[in-house]
């Protein structure tokens, strides 16, 4: 296929959309939203458990997934950031230790209990004026239980923990607690009517979205228990009625950072859908973003419907004279962890850096050169942030590999993060757990959250955790810092 033009005037008004999903819905989202397998398996309900790292697209999913369900005229509750606050729930429940109280398992019930009233309340808010087939049962409850009292899902969250809290911990014989907590656990005030709620479901569909759980985090017992609880009670949910589907999305880093979610997860493995890109997929989501934004401003319409990805990519961005139209993408995937929003972010700053020094097309190549520094000292400092809980100053040990070389062989690794271990080399912050791992428990944190790539073999290839889920590290004899800080760290380009 030959190469497509492009009017320069297409400059002014190209937008690859924004890095957050909750914002791109308004702006044509559902438009350009690549249909992944992922996305389908989770559509259909076969996943309910959507897991990735922060940018992988989770948001994005949730957020078309919405928009259809409502379409098709499904009723849809999204459990928003402000609808928890692990701050409060610290502040608010007694500690574990304060007495014999297992909190995932309160958790999990009151998760239960919050969902099936927020259920019953939204088929009843919808004009719900049934005699028959269990609507007259729901109506009564939510309007003799919920009516007056409209508590916020926090709020009735808390409400349900606090009574088992009162009694788990209260001055109450044993025999009546016993009884008392088995009534609460099993949802005693409202399991009778699930049999009716099963009915109002053959006629109608609901769907609870649970997302952006990591605003807030704060690594707390409580929170740990409110994420834990509550991928019990998706499950358990889940099972009542196939027009019932409940869906969390959970980052990567807060999963990994919940040990009572393992063993949950391999009971319940099939539920689980882990987000992957691949340099294809990615190609496919820029071009995508191009043909939206021409279409909505009205050039070249029918020749960018008509054009393949590739030509699409190149008509925006300039690749070096004989080295291909793919190298200037090659150039951004690879200092990427192929996740969506870095690739949006890096191309959005190329196009600027390109409009301001240029009003033609396609950008130049120097102009993604340009771009390549601020662009790695953000996702170096993001990067960090994602795993502040789990590995607090971890920015700190990525600085130590300032103007380092480019590639390192395993003796090297070794010694540098024997010497980090026992702090011969100084950081900050990272007293909780650096001083407990040894070279090979470092390099595996330094592997997976990106920092460093391995040579998994004789023939030169670098795979990051992105790129492969699982690899042997003890095996590895050479490794390299990732392209993407390879700028933001000072570290020279490696000879071509």
């Amino acid at each position: 296929m030959g190469g497509l033009t492009l009017s320069p005037k297409i400059l002014d008004v190209l937008d690859f959309g924004t890095p957050s999903a909750e914002r791109d819905i308004s702006r044509g989202l559902e438009k350009y939203f690549v249909e992944s397998d992922a996305y389908q398996r989770v559509r259909s309900g076969a996943k309910t458990i959507l897991m990735g790292n922060r940018g992988a697209g989770k948001s994005a999913i949730f957020q078309v997934l919405a928009k259809r369900e409502r379409e098709a005229g499904s009723h849809v509750i999204v459990l928003s950031p402000e609808d928890y606050s692990y701050e409060l729930l610290s502040a608010t429940m007694a500690a574990e230790d304060a007495g014999s109280w297992a909190k995932q398992g309160a958790y999990a019930a009151a998760w239960k209990y919050l969902i099936y009233v927020l259920v019953m309340k939204a088929l009843a808010r919808k004009g719900m004026r049934l005699t028959k087939g269990g609507g007259r049962e729901i109506h009564k409850y939510v309007r003799d239980m919920h009516g007056a009292q409209q508590l916020g899902p926090l709020s009735l969250l808390v409400s349900y923990l606090k009574r088992l809290e009162a009694i788990k911990l209260g001055p109450i014989e044993a025999g009546l607690r016993t009884r008392e907590l088995d009534r609460l656990y099993k949802l005693e005030e409202i399991h009778n009517l699930l049999p009716a709620l099963q009915n109002v479901l053959d006629g109608q569909r609901v769907v609870v979205l649970v997302d952006e759980l990591d605003r807030g985090w704060d690594s707390s017992e409580d929170a740990k228990a409110f994420v834990a609880g509550l991928f019990q009670a998706c499950v358990s949910i889940n099972g009542l009625h196939r027009n019932l589907r409940v869906y969390v999305s959970l980052r990567q880093e807060l999963y990994d950072d919940i040990p009572s979610l393992y063993d949950d997860a391999q009971k319940h493995r099939d539920l689980v859908e882990k987000i992957y890109w691949s340099e294809e997929s990615l190609l496919e989501l820029i071009a995508k973003r191009i043909r939206h934004s021409a279409h909505e401003k009205g050039f070249d319409v029918e020749a960018m419907e008509q054009a393949g990805d590739w030509a699409c990519w190149s008509a925006i961005f300039a690749s070096p004279p004989g080295r291909g139209r793919e190298a200037s993408f090659r150039y951004m995937v690879d200092r990427t962890l192929y996740r969506p929003r870095e690739i949006i972010q890096f191309c959005s700053e190329a196009l600027a850096n390109g409009r301001r020094g240029t009003s033609r097309l396609p950008v130049p190549y120097s102009a993604i050169e340009r771009s390549e520094y601020g662009y790695s000292a953000e996702r170096l400092k993001d990067i960090a942030a994602e795993y502040r809980f789990q590995y607090p100053g971890l920015l700190s040990v990525f600085e130590i590999f300032r103007s380092h070389p480019h590639t390192l062989d395993r003796d090297e690794l070794e010694m540098l993060c024997l010497e980090l271990a026992v702090g011969e080399i100084p950081t900050h912050g990272t007293e909780s757990w650096l001083p407990q791992c040894d070279p090979n428990d470092l390099i595996e944190v330094l592997w997976r959250s990106g920092l460093l790539s391995a040579q998994a073999n004789g023939n030169g290839t670098y795979l990051g955790s992105h790129q492969v889920q699982y690899l042997n590290l003890a095996a590895v004899k050479r490794f390299r810092i990732h392209d993407m800080f390879r700028a933001s760290l000072g570290i020279a380009a490696p000879e071509v």
